[in-house]
């Protein structure tokens, strides 16, 4: 039996205790405190019934009488603030269920969390982690301590193709790869920072590529960083030949578009024993290849077949839809080009148009011709062996678009780029930063079904009020209830609650 003591202290304040009798002696459960006066002696005696009521079971005949007076415990409560302490803990959570060691490397980790929550520079994201979940980070070694996380990639890569394994299944024999370009808030170039093709359309800014290799769902295993100049085509074999190696993969198959692919590309994929399924350029084939591919199809959808060119076994599929699409995009250029043709004074470039002279221009007929014969048809190389049908090829190869979604997310989600670092090794780090992000992001959608921006908003609304007793100078935390669509996402997560 549980009761309130009230007992003089030396301080001749008045103490209030709630005790129980147990063998004839008085033992002290909870000390709720001390005050002067009869207002905060009541507030006192409130916070004691709140106590019992909320620590034991033990009914009370009285308990509608003695109901606590929620008015008067509230005007001595100071409202601190609402923290959204629950979308940290889910994610660091995640990232221990991944395998990481957070206690060794916390500035990393909270950087990561802080990108997928809310993604800025490193310096505001210090600002908001304290902000938000009241943990600091020493802003005066900042970079300093992050010049020395570029050698967690190897790790960071080791933990993710783990998880990549453990619950996806991933067994190391196809992958997925493709590259972006990620540009600099600056105009200064270096040996890494250069000008070259953007895929962002800042042409006139440094940038870097980044070559990245996924499984069949889109999850990240690897990546690596290039040079902003360096040709995406030369960075395939690089990225895939250091990815087979570190993992001692006997057979891989490599997933990859037209621009990863050259005739000196294949050569060097057939030398060390890879795979690969790559889209084909097939209006560079001869105009009677081309005429044979079209012939067999017959503009039948769905149509297959496989036939051998200069550059290796190439397989074709004729689509209806990509026909109406081919079609529609065909009598655009060739009305363009018989414009231009017409107001020679403002005639631009066009690929339907040739020279014959310095001055005149005619259509180029041949190149229009091919291209009718292909509408609808597209082409994929492959050196797969035979008893792989078309289908399963071209099938294989439409689950890039898993890859341009990753480059999605980074880009726009967890705001990639613009980059505003200048040093390699602080580059570097962001980069990796982003592929830990990346990877719970993925793995989140994955396992949810839904997409990352929905799993963050209904995780953030499970927030923590703070509220501090101006008697006791404790301080109380209350979390909202968690809603039960947050609770399905938890679920899906094979996280408790």
């Amino acid at each position: 039996m549980y009761s309130i003591r009230k007992t003089k202290t030396a301080s001749k304040s008045t103490a209030i205790q709630v005790v129980s009798y147990c063998n004839r002696k008085v033992v002290l459960e909870k000390h709720i405190g001390s005050a002067k006066t009869e207002e905060e002696i009541e507030v006192l005696n409130e916070l004691a019934k709140v106590w019992i009521d909320e620590n034991t079971n033990q009914s009370n005949l009285f308990s509608v009488l003695e109901k606590p007076r929620n008015d008067l415990l509230l005007e001595k409560y100071e409202y601190l603030g609402s923290f959204p302490t629950f979308v940290y803990e889910v994610l660091s959570k995640l990232l221990n269920n991944f395998g990481f060691e957070i206690s060794t490397n916390q500035l990393l980790f909270d950087l990561v969390i802080m990108r997928i929550i809310q993604p800025a520079s490193k310096l505001r994201s210090l600002e908001l982690i304290q902000e938000y979940f009241g943990i600091s980070h020493r802003r005066q070694t900042f970079y300093e301590q992050i010049s020395k996380l570029v050698e967690y990639k190897d790790i960071a890569e080791k933990v993710i193709t783990d998880v990549a394994v453990r619950e996806f299944g991933f067994n190391f024999s196809l992958v997925f790869y493709d590259v972006t370009t990620l540009y600099f808030e600056s105009f200064k170039s270096d040996e890494l920072r250069k000008n070259g093709f953007s895929k962002d359309n800042k042409f006139n800014q440094p940038q870097i590529v980044i070559g990245l290799v996924v499984n069949n769902l889109g999850f990240p295993v690897t990546y690596e960083v290039f040079e902003g100049n360096k040709f995406e085509g030369h960075t395939i074999l690089p990225v895939i030949l250091s990815f087979k190696e570190k993992h001692k993969i006997e057979v891989l198959t490599v997933v990859a578009d037209a621009a990863m692919i050259s005739y000196e590309n294949i050569k060097q994929l057939e030398k060390n024993n890879l795979k690969y399924i790559v889209g084909a350029r097939i209006g560079n084939l001869s105009k009677d290849l081309i005429q044979e591919i079209s012939s067999k199809l017959e503009q039948k959808d769905r149509a297959t077949l496989k036939i051998q060119t200069p550059h290796g076994t190439l397989i074709c599929e004729f689509s209806q839809k990509r026909f109406k699409k081919d079609t529609y995009e065909l009598s655009k250029g060739l009305a363009r080009a018989e414009f231009l043709l017409k107001n020679q004074a403002g005639l631009k470039r066009n690929k339907f148009l040739k020279h014959v002279s310095k001055t005149d221009f005619k259509l180029n007929t041949d190149l229009i011709e091919k291209n009718t014969l292909l509408l609808g048809i597209k082409g994929y190389y492959s050196n797969l062996r035979d008893d792989f049908s078309n289908e399963y090829i071209i099938q294989q190869y439409h689950e890039l678009w898993h890859v341009e979604q990753a480059f999605r997310i980074s880009k726009h989600d967890l705001e990639m780029r613009p980059i505003y670092h200048f040093k390699e090794s602080s580059i570097r780090v962001h980069i990796l930063m982003c592929f830990i992000a990346l990877a719970v992001s993925k793995y989140i959608e994955i396992k949810t079904e839904k997409s990352l921006q929905h799993v963050i908003t209904s995780l953030l609304s499970i927030t923590d009020a703070h509220l501090l007793n101006s008697i006791t100078k404790t301080k109380v935390i209350k979390r909202v209830s968690i809603s039960n669509d947050t609770k399905f996402l938890l679920k899906k997560l094979s996280m408790s609650y």
